[in-house]
């Protein structure tokens, strides 16, 4: 709806879309299934983290779906692939555990600035975010960087 100022002599206009909802800066809505569908680098980043020889050539055969689930601060992400299911479950601020593709258990923390998630530990930094429909996943570990790319399904 339309309001109307008079300030030193200007009148504004100001209009409010009562369409669609503000989106807040830092708002984020990871929620659906994604399928990858554009990776990069990812034999150099599984070989930098020190991924097993079998794990970085099975992978590089797989494009994985993520399902994520995300209810305020609280997330669920399953990777799904013909091979294998990975369920990471983490809370924003908090130090969590996660299990790699090879069985490996590291710890991370996940917090969000700018509507982006990113997980940090001593060996990677990730940062998650939609661009448009698409879901950016830059992983660097060392001098090497990983993007992953995946649309809504």
């Amino acid at each position: 709806m339309p309001t109307s100022n008079v300030r030193d002599g200007i009148m504004t206009t100001r209009t409010t879309n009562i369409l669609r909802p503000a989106t807040q800066p830092g708002s984020m809505d990871f929620n659906g299934t994604w399928k990858v569908y554009s990776e990069e680098n990812l034999d150099e980043f599984l070989q930098e983290v020190g991924a097993p020889a079998m794990v970085v050539k099975m992978r590089k055969e797989v494009k994985p779906m993520f399902v994520i689930e995300q209810k305020g601060k609280d997330f669920t992400f399953t990777m799904k692939t013909p091979v294998f299911t990975k369920v990471h479950s983490f809370s924003i601020g908090k130090e969590t555990e996660m299990t790699t593709v090879d069985g490996r258990k590291i710890k991370c923390k996940v917090r969000e600035e700018n509507g982006k998630l990113i997980a940090e530990n001593e060996k990677f930094t990730s940062v998650r975010e939609i661009q448009g429909d698409e879901m950016v996943e830059t992983t660097t570990a060392g001098s090497v960087t990983f993007i992953s790319r995946s649309k809504r399904v």
